[in-house]
């Protein structure tokens, strides 16, 4: 057995004829009798005290410290007393990767995590905690869709804590923990005399941005970060390579969602009025930080921008721009009505014309052709209303042109 149990309540002395014999301590009868005593991986002494009359006890939560230790699965007792918000922080700073992620990320811990869980200490979180705290956030209004990214920041955050041998297992990951469930919302295409509208009420130097939405399915950080060298008029194609994102509110180049550069065809009419954008307002070059408010300096040649080669401000062009040309054009704002919807746009036409789920996804810049699916599978034309056209274009000129069921078999 890893270790020893010291009986405090006793000790051993050697008498005068120099035998060993046991007498009471001076605690005897007083505080706890067992102190269990072993050596942890780190080297450092244990302990854990048990009453009198749990000696058994005692050995048996000791062999298991010992078992613990031989399969790897040893954890510190003194590990779990470290709050979540001290783990909380450690995590956060061990973060790499997007700075825009990272600010994301430690804002809803902050404000959706650390308010209700924040001061329990680790080794006590059990499910019902999770399941009481997923009660809150729905209580207080949190909409299904947050809730369910939240939780998966929370997730993450105690997963990290199993791994560094700080708890035995995630709560989160039990059977009673639901995860809370979206609102099943299909996606409703604008019409294209609703994107005509919009794109005309918008002030005239943005309106090539419409165009860009809609005709190439690029999100509205793209499109701001789209400079004139990512442009080939001749092969008709954009490489979309970078973005422009906010983070606490700076502007920033990134790569675009997902980590994934992609190129999209460039369809003609797109072609013409992005030329003539281009004639009209010529791009000017801009120079952010790369990834971070820190980053190395980089220059792009933009194609929107503001006075003195500054980039647009996306959330001063939706308040300023875009939700009047939504007003203008008769369309409600709201969460659904923003540039993202000419993306669906995009997506139903492509989708009316054949496209396949794969091409889609890639010029959505999807990081999966299952979410393509998922998002737009409502969209694609009935398996019915695809059999009933086959046949048709067989059976309907069958007589006058030889083709038919039997065709295929004797060529």
């Amino acid at each position: 057995m890893a270790g020893h149990i010291q009986d405090r309540w006793f000790k051993t002395e050697t008498n005068s004829a120099g035998k060993s014999v046991r007498t009471k301590s001076d605690r005897h009868g007083t505080g706890l009798r067992y102190r269990a005593r072993y050596v942890g991986p780190d080297g450092s002494e244990k302990s854990k005290s048990f009453p009198d009359g749990q000696k058994r006890v005692a050995e048996k939560w000791l062999s298991g410290i010992e078992a613990d230790m031989t399969r790897g699965q040893y954890i510190d007792p003194r590990a779990g007393r470290l709050t979540v918000g001290q783990h909380a922080d450690r995590w956060l700073k061990s973060l790499t990767g997007d700075p825009g992620t990272f600010v994301g990320t430690e804002r809803r811990i902050r404000l959706h995590v650390l308010p209700y869980l924040g001061s329990r200490p680790l080794g006590s979180l059990r499910p019902i905690h999770i399941r009481e705290w997923l009660r809150a956030l729905e209580d207080a209004g949190v909409a299904p869709a947050y809730q369910r990214v939240i939780f998966a920041n929370l997730s993450t955050m105690l997963t990290a804590a199993v791994d560094d041998l700080v708890i035995p297992s995630n709560p989160c990951r039990s059977n009673s923990v639901k995860v809370p469930k979206l609102d099943p919302r299909r996606v409703v295409p604008w019409e294209r005399e609703r994107v005509f509208a919009v794109r005309a009420a918008l002030p005239e130097a943005y309106r090539a941005m419409v165009d860009l939405a809609s005709g190439c399915g690029m999100r509205q950080g793209e499109v701001l970060g789209l400079a004139v060298e990512d442009i080939d008029f001749t092969a008709n194609v954009v490489h979309i390579v970078r973005q422009v994102r906010l983070i606490r509110n700076r502007p920033v180049f990134a790569v675009p969602k997902n980590g994934k550069s992609r190129v999209v065809p460039l369809p003609a009419s797109v072609g013409r009025r992005l030329r003539e954008h281009l004639t009209q307002h010529p791009p000017a070059g801009v120079t952010l930080p790369w990834r971070g408010v820190d980053g190395n300096p980089v220059t792009a040649t933009l194609l929107f921008h503001r006075r003195k080669a500054e980039p647009v401000n996306r959330n001063d062009f939706n308040r300023w721009a875009w939700r009047p040309a939504l007003a203008a054009a008769g369309v409600p704002s709201g969460r659904t009505n923003g540039m993202h919807a000419l993306r669906h746009f995009y997506a139903s036409v492509l989708l009316d014309a054949g496209e396949s789920i794969k091409a889609l996804s890639e010029y959505l810049g999807h990081h999966d052709p299952g979410f393509t699916l998922r998002t737009y599978t409502h969209l694609m034309p009935s398996s019915e209303a695809r059999t009933r056209s086959a046949v048709d274009r067989v059976f309907g000129g069958a007589s006058d042109s030889g083709d038919g069921p039997t065709t295929a078999q004797a060529a």
